[in-house]
């Protein structure tokens, strides 16, 4: 079952949609990429999966998506309706920001001042398609939080070796075989749609137990 509500931000209301654990251990708010919106394949493989593993999964629609636009709007409006979105959320577990595409760039500016323990960058944008020397890697170094990249290996905006070898610290790289940026694989690739949803959820879920989960007990 999920719970949804409107967002009032700066830019028009926004949605956010909870997927609750009965005993959360985390929480990890995600918004999605600048051409599509929350229904996308592995935002809805986490929120179907991570709350049985005691995660709790929460989806944000961006105001300009909600309101039926074709285009995100700038940058810094997907930060302030990502803020209101965090704001919004009552809960008391450690909080990992995330999300894919623009939503990733805007989760890995954001993280550290909304006190996120964790970013969570699926199919980061490194660079536009076909524009490797316009570099967007200053958004991941400057993120301030432990940082896990889930790739796909033939996204056209970054394919997984042209992230830095090795990264910086506190970074983890995750793949997905055969993938694109949406990650999706081809038909007659080497792993199915499940497998490449199954590795997205597997990364995230052992990702957040190792960072947050681990170190919170250990501390």
């Amino acid at each position: 079952m999920s719970e949804e509500r409107l967002i009032p931000t700066a830019y028009g209301e926004g949605r956010l949609v909870m997927h609750r654990a009965r005993r959360p251990v985390a929480t990890l708010l995600v918004s999605h990429g600048a051409g599509g919106g929350i229904e996308a394949r592995d935002l809805v493989a986490l929120a179907t999966h991570l709350p049985g593993q005691g995660i709790n999964v929460a989806r944000f629609e961006q105001p300009w998506r909600r309101a039926g636009k074709k285009v995100a709007t700038a940058p810094p409006t997907l930060d302030v309706g990502l803020r209101a979105a965090a704001e919004a959320l009552r809960v008391r577990t450690p909080l990992v920001v995330g999300g894919r595409s623009a939503g990733a760039r805007s989760a890995a500016r954001s993280a550290r001042a909304l006190g996120a323990r964790g970013a969570l960058a699926l199919s980061f944008p490194l660079h536009p398609p076909g524009k490797p020397e316009k570099s967007r890697l200053a958004e991941l170094t400057g993120a301030g939080v432990p940082l896990l990249i889930i790739q796909g290996e033939r996204d056209p905006m970054g394919r997984p070796e042209e992230f830095p070898d090795p990264l910086p610290a506190g970074t983890d790289l995750a793949v997905v075989p055969g993938a694109d940026h949406g990650l999706k694989v081809p038909k007659s690739g080497l792993i199915s749609e499940e497998d490449a949803m199954a590795i997205v959820v597997e990364s995230t879920l052992e990702w957040i137990v190792r960072e947050l989960i681990g170190n919170a007990t250990r501390v």
